[in-house]
């Protein structure tokens, strides 16, 4: 049987409006009458959808005439008063601007639930809030702000395709429990975000422009442009200051490809970093319960941002490898150099130590690649959902660390023995590759550190309570002196 909820809606009066057919459910008997003051786009939306779940719709309208051909078949098209007098709940869906025209209802509204879906055109510091505005405007009536985050496409295609979550707050529970069922039944998941004190918040959040994305893209790009000036200054200005060669041609593809695995290398140890800073911490601190720094706590929440960025400098490095061989430049270089190696006689130019460092820094590479993709699929909700804790920590904490492994190993391959080389120190500066290992090669020893069994022992211990201010005698279940799978805390 298809799911109703994943049907596009719906047909309109004397077929104008809209123009997809869904079966509307069957009001049942003690289901509250819907009303919604307001006949614009979103109005129309919000209808149909209510009807599809099974509610009686009244709309209230300044013209019902002219609107009811837009509105499905099935609602009610009236005056607003009409419209309030008959309904058990109220959308509000005019413009924030606009509710002193609907004074005239007061008397009609006391006692009954208003939703304000309406939002603000700019982020707003300081209140008060539409949903406050319209609370005082109307002080005999419940108001629950909500629904303003739910676009109007998102309630035509349904929740599955649009957002899903419908944030709400009010100071009357009994309203507010009254909107989240009538949330779960059009197929939306409520967020109960506490008093109408948090509508503000509400507000701004259709305004928001990746708030959780700032410091992770702020990084990527500080990162990718520190190291492409590195890259310049020693693969184009030093040849050109030095031999008087011009490689600018390199900038737009080498210097680039060579770039976006610094970056990429450099913020997967950013994500693995904070991990093992807490853990650090907490030893030195002896608890878990005293509070990270501020910058932690926000370092610790971007982690998820930082590994899809990876990712994707990543997969820019491998497109663009791929890409390589089809410029013209790699075309002259290879012709230059058969011509070089016949010119000199040369038969066999193979090298068995250059041979086995390229095979197995591509197999490195490809191999950390895959990991960094499943890592990064594993993040989306969607995927994360379907798992349970265990495997979701297993994927994002084992195999991370293995593709935090084998990128740092890809790295070392392509270093190889340069570091040790002083041609490759052009200005005196190191090679790129040795900065970028500075890092993940820090993130790992810190690591490794944590899973000695003296230091892993007394981390457990205290991720599980031990505090070493309380001086409290502390067994973990397996251990010898634990009996019967206790923990003896008598002596404190």
């Amino acid at each position: 049987m298809p799911d109703q909820m994943s049907q596009r809606l719906i047909r309109g009066r004397d077929g104008v409006g809209l123009s997809r057919r869904f079966e509307a459910s069957v009001s049942e008997p003690g289901d509250p009458v819907i009303a919604i003051v307001g006949s614009g786009d979103y109005s129309r939306s919000l209808a149909a959808r209510l009807v599809a779940s099974g509610y009686q719709v009244l709309v209230g309208s300044r013209n019902p005439k002219r609107s009811a051909s837009l509105f499905p078949e099935e609602t009610e098209v009236t005056t607003q008063k009409e419209a309030a007098s008959q309904a058990d709940l109220v959308f509000v869906a005019v413009f924030p601007e606009h509710y002193s025209t609907l004074v005239e209802l007061k008397p009609t509204l006391a006692g009954k639930i208003l939703v304000d879906v309406s939002n603000v055109l700019c982020i707003r510091e300081a209140g008060p809030s539409c949903a406050e505005q319209l609370a005082n405007l109307f002080p005999e009536s419940f108001v629950v702000k909500g629904f303003n985050t739910v676009s109007a496409w998102a309630l035509q295609i349904g929740p599955r395709d649009g957002s899903k979550q419908v944030f709400l707050c009010s100071d009357s529970a009994s309203a507010k429990s009254a909107v989240m069922q009538l949330c779960r039944r059009m197929g939306f998941t409520p967020v109960d975000m506490g008093f109408l004190s948090s509508s503000l918040q509400i507000e701004n959040l259709p305004l928001l422009l990746f708030p959780s994305w700032k410091m992770p893209v702020f990084c990527t790009i500080s990162l990718f442009v520190f190291f492409y000036l590195y890259n310049f200054v020693l693969d184009v200005l030093h040849p050109l200051i030095t031999a008087g060669k011009s490689a600018f041609y390199r900038m737009p593809v080498d210097t680039v490809n060579i770039t976006f695995p610094c970056v990429a290398l450099v913020l997967l140890s950013l994500v693995y970093m904070p991990g093992v800073l807490a853990a650090f911490l907490q030893l030195h601190r002896g608890t878990k319960y005293n509070p990270f720094p501020n910058w932690l706590d926000l370092w610790l929440t971007r982690r998820k941002q930082l590994g899809l960025c990876s990712f994707l400098c990543a997969a820019l490095h491998a497109v663009y490898s791929l890409c390589l061989p089809m410029r013209k430049s790699a075309k002259y270089k290879l012709l230059n150099a058969a011509f070089k190696q016949v010119k000199a006689g040369v038969e066999d130019s193979w090298v068995d130590e250059e041979v086995w460092r390229m095979e197995l820094y591509l197999s490195a590479g490809i191999i950390a690649l895959g990991l960094l993709a499943l890592l990064a699929v594993t993040s989306l909700p969607s995927v994360a959902n379907s798992v349970n804790w265990r495997e979701f920590s297993f994927i994002q904490s084992s195999l991370g660390y293995c593709a935090l492994t084998l990128a740092t190993l890809h790295t070392l391959l392509f270093g190889w023995n340069r570091a040790f080389d002083p041609a490759h120190y052009h200005f005196y500066l190191p090679p790129t590759f040795m900065l970028v290992l500075i890092l993940p090669v820090s993130v790992l020893l810190g690591r490794l550190a944590l899973l000695l069994p003296c230091v892993a022992l007394k981390l457990k211990r205290i991720r599980r309570g031990w505090e070493r201010s309380r001086h409290i005698r502390f067994t973990l279940p397996g251990d010898d002196d634990c009996v019967n799978g206790l923990e003896d805390i008598s002596q404190v």
